[in-house]
C-alpha cells in the first residue's frame, strides 16, 4: 500500500488538536503534520519500497575462489521505529554470512539492514530477515545478524530504563545447527575487534 503523504499530514494534523496542541494556532507546530507525513513516507518506513531480492541479486557477482571465509560487516548504524508504540529504536548492527556461489558488495550489506530496518517491525524481526534473505538470495551457506538497540518505548517512558540496551542474535543456514560453523559465527559475532 503506497504512502498518502497528504492523508497522512491531515491524520498529524487531527492527532496533534487531540493531544491539545492546535497547529494552525502554533506558529512551530503550522507545518509539522507536513513535514512528519514526509519523515515517515521518506525516511521510517521507505523500506517498504525496497525489493531486497531484487537488490541482492543485481549487487551480486560470482565468489571469487579466494573469498571462501566468513564475511563480517560490524558497526552498522540502525534505526527503526517500534510498531507496538510508534517510538523509534536505535544502535549497531553485525552481519555475518559464510559465502555460497555469490558475494554482494558491502555497501549492499548496509543497505540490507537499512531496508528491513525502515519498516513497522520488532528488533527480532529485521535480525531475522536479514539472515534469511542472504541465505535465500545469495545462497549463503550461513548468515547471522547481531542487533544492538536502544528502544525509546523503554528509554523514555513506562520502566524509563535509560541505559537499557536490546541484543537480538538471528542465525539462518548452516550457522542454525550445531556445528563449527556456527561456532564460528558466533564468535565473529560476540568479537569486538
Amino acid at each position: 500500500m503506497a504512502v498518502d503523504q497528504r492523508e497522512a499530514a491531515k491524520a498529524i494534523h487531527a492527532f496533534l488538536r487531540a493531544l491539545g496542541r492546535d497547529p494552525d494556532g502554533d506558529p512551530e507546530l503550522r507545518d509539522t503534520p507536513a513535514r512528519v507525513a514526509e519523515a515517515w513516507a521518506t525516511d521510517l518506513i521507505d523500506g517498504y519500497e525496497i525489493d531486497v531480492g531484487q537488490l541482492l541479486q543485481s549487487e551480486s557477482s560470482p565468489t571469487p575462489a579466494d573469498s571462501q571465509g566468513l564475511i563480517a560487516l560490524r558497526g552498522l548504524v540502525v534505526a527503526t521505529v517500534c510498531p507496538h508504540h510508534l517510538l523509534p529504536a536505535r544502535g549497531t548492527g553485525t552481519v555475518v554470512y559464510l559465502p555460497g556461489p555469490l558475494i554482494t558488495g558491502l555497501g549492499t550489506l548496509a543497505r540490507l539492514v537499512d531496508a528491513f530496518s525502515h519498516r513497522l517491525t520488532l528488533q527480532e524481526g529485521i535480525g531475522a530477515a536479514v539472515a534469511r534473505s542472504l541465505v535465500h538470495h545469495l545462497s549463503a551457506r550461513g548468515a547471522a545478524c547481531k542487533l544492538s538497540m536502544s528502544h525509546t518505548c523503554l528509554t523514555s517512558r513506562g520502566q524509563r530504563q535509560d541505559r537499557a540496551l536490546v541484543e537480538t542474535i538471528a542465525l539462518a543456514g548452516t550457522f542454525e545447527h550445531p556445528g563449527p560453523d556456527r561456532d564460528f559465527a558466533l564468535s565473529a559475532l560476540s568479537d569486538q575487534g
